[in-house]
């Protein structure tokens, strides 16, 4: 089974001079003002690698520190979008995850969605959440095990499952094992169609560790034992938060981009904007496949995730998304 490609909307820049950059985002920042376009110039069109390239050179250059003077600097959403680009993708991902879980409440839908769609890299996320001092503006440095505060933080089957998917053990072969699958949906279906939850082991087990094509081929098998779809059976047996995490493991298996597509399209949809989640996945797909979520997004709801944005947000918060994603 050939494994699906995806593109990014943001490559890395062929002729990469980081200390031109960096000489470019200071001049853009000294004096009074803020020419908040040069800023977007080199941040939206360099790939994360070389954004910290453009951050250690900054401040061998200067003797300041970047993030501190763009937090200086800038303001609101689109503040939060440049800090957000300018991070490490794993620092990036740990910072959503402590802030989903720090203070009242809990925002379990980070949880799935960083959980939930990562591959291996989540053990470096639990890694850098448990090791580093993580430092940003306003926010004090931390040293926490990702998997406590998922315990702490969570409940019944819901818990259970994050914490088998902070375990980082999915297997990333592109190769998919068809006895394996017909074997594993006759499981599966034992545990869920049937008695939802009998072997909940086995069942966070088969989710949490194969790989997405593999999981695919066993949904396709459990289609044909069960007579309707894992994600019908899903919504059939289940409810909440662990329907929504299992949703979102079944969906990337099935069709990655489009469950980033509707993600989206739910931050934009009606009243008010979710500034946080739009920003979230912008960042986090920009390198990954945020060219297909793209395609995905105008197939199924009729206007480019380009339109929606220009449409939904504002100023040189706006000008960053749309220099992100990408024209129509």
């Amino acid at each position: 089974m050939a494994q699906a490609q995806y593109h990014g909307t943001v490559q890395p820049a062929a002729h990469l001079n980081a200390e031109a950059d960096a000489a470019a985002l200071r001049k853009a920042m000294k004096g009074l003002g803020t020419d908040e376009a040069a800023i977007i110039n080199v941040i939206a069109h360099r790939n994360n690698a070389q954004r910290q390239e453009i951050k250690i050179k900054y401040k061998l250059l200067h003797g300041r520190d970047l993030i501190e003077d763009l937090h200086s600097e800038l303001g609101g959403h689109f503040r939060t979008a440049v800090l957000a680009l300018m991070e490490t993708k794993a620092v990036y991902d740990a910072h959503c995850l402590r802030n989903a879980m720090k203070g009242l409440g809990t925002d379990e839908s980070v949880l799935i969605e960083t959980l939930a769609t990562r591959s291996n890299q989540i053990n470096n996320h639990n890694t850098l959440y448990k090791c580093m001092n993580l430092y940003c503006p306003n926010m004090p440095a931390f040293k926490r095990n990702l998997e406590k505060d998922v315990v702490s933080e969570t409940s019944g089957n819901f818990k259970r499952l994050l914490v088998s998917l902070c375990q980082g053990a999915r297997d990333e072969s592109p190769s998919v094992d068809h006895e394996k699958a017909k074997r594993e949906a006759q499981e599966l279906y034992e545990a869920g169609e049937k008695h939802w939850g009998t072997d909940e082991s086995k069942f966070n087990f088969i989710i949490a560790s194969r790989s997405l094509p593999q999981l695919k081929a066993t949904f396709e098998e459990y289609a044909k034992i069960a007579k309707r779809d894992i994600l019908s059976s899903i919504d059939r047996e289940m409810s909440g938060d662990v329907k929504r995490a299992f949703k979102a493991v079944a969906q990337c298996a099935y069709a990655r981009p489009a469950y980033f597509a509707e993600r989206l399209h739910r931050s934009m949809q009606g009243a008010g904007t979710d500034d946080d989640t739009l920003i979230r996945l912008v960042v986090t797909r920009s390198e990954i496949d945020l060219a297909e979520i793209k395609q995905v997004f105008l197939a199924s709801y009729g206007k480019t995730l380009t339109s929606w944005i220009e449409a939904d947000v504002s100023g040189d918060y706006r000008k960053l998304l749309v220099a992100i994603v990408g024209p129509n």
